[in-house]
């Protein structure tokens, strides 16, 4: 197939995903994912909703609001307090049941996303899950040279799981991701790697397809946007810097050899501890014996990557 018939029927089936969709709220980030998705719902006048920290520095804010304007969707800001974000980070542990320092940073964003559309009465939000799995959006894939790329995309896609999921079924809110729609999947593994990841004015983009196929329609500033991670764009990416500023080294270093000789699990960081305590209240230790393989460093059981979902540990 050549290039514009791929993106005419890459354009085709993500509109009928979306079209699919019930709900008429977005999670509204400003980035790619979302932007396109906001292009295909904005005729039935839907709802964004974007979660930015109040203290931390976010990058996000002028992004949401740009295509809130170009897709004339309602847009709410949700500006969370530290305190509401260190509330939430407690809750998200509880849901998905790990200390993962990525992960609790990442999805605290969604957790909050979630549960505003809870607490104002919405059913369902609508996010933009899967596309950095199926059309190499992650940074770590851009750089990757092309003889690597496809078996990566696909052990990225083997392993892939979405914590929206778990936190909407915690919440009672029902979580629709078009890119998820099976047709979506099966036109994204025919596309070639080469058009997943590829060069566009001396810089390499992941996503590059998608970007092509939908530049018509959103900003160029947002088709052409640099992946931004949850955690950056809401400002949770702070929360590293706040743990690092609240615990003293000497106190660290104790806690840290404590856990290690108790409980047999390395932990890496002061960020990381404060969410091991959390986990390790709710739930005791994350340590696994009867596996065939787990992290060296929590000792829970890992299959088939290099990324530990429990602690966050990576590469293993």
């Amino acid at each position: 197939m050549v290039l514009e018939d791929i993106s005419k029927k890459l354009y085709q089936v993500l509109e009928e995903s979306c079209n699919l969709c019930e709900s008429k709220l977005i999670a509204l980030s400003g980035g790619l994912d979302s932007s396109i998705l906001a292009h295909f719902i904005k005729k039935r006048n839907p709802e964004g909703i974007a979660i930015i920290s109040e203290d931390f520095v976010s990058t996000d804010l002028t992004y949401c609001q740009r295509i809130a304007r170009e897709t004339d969707i309602s847009l709410t800001i949700y500006k969370a307090t530290t305190s509401e974000i260190l509330e939430a980070v407690e809750n998200t542990i509880k849901i998905l049941k790990n200390f993962n320092d990525i992960e609790i940073r990442n999805n605290v964003v969604m957790y909050l996303a979630i549960k505003w559309a809870k607490d104002n009465n919405k059913k369902s939000i609508i996010t933009g899950d899967g596309a950095d799995e199926l059309f190499a959006g992650y940074n770590f894939l851009v750089n990757k040279p092309e003889n690597e790329l496809e078996s990566e995309i696909k052990r990225v896609c083997s392993v892939m799981h979405f914590p929206t999921q778990e936190i909407g079924k915690a919440l009672g809110i029902k979580i629709e991701s078009p890119f998820l729609n099976e047709k979506v999947i099966t036109i994204a593994n025919q596309i070639p790697v080469n058009l997943k990841v590829k060069e566009e004015n001396g810089t390499r983009y992941g996503k590059w397809i998608l970007r092509k196929t939908i530049e018509k329609h959103i900003p160029q500033q947002i088709t052409w946007r640099k992946k931004s991670p949850m955690q950056e764009g809401a400002g949770t990416e702070g929360l590293t810097n706040l743990f690092e500023s609240i615990t003293n080294e000497e106190k660290y270093v104790e806690k840290k050899l404590t856990v290690e000789k108790n409980d047999l699990v390395i932990i890496r960081s002061r960020e990381s501890m404060y969410y091991y305590e959390i986990y390790k209240k709710l739930y005791g230790s994350p340590v696994e014996n009867d596996v065939e393989s787990k992290c060296p460093y929590c000792k829970h059981e890992i299959k088939n990557s290099k990324f530990c979902r429990m602690c966050g540990a990576f590469p293993i």
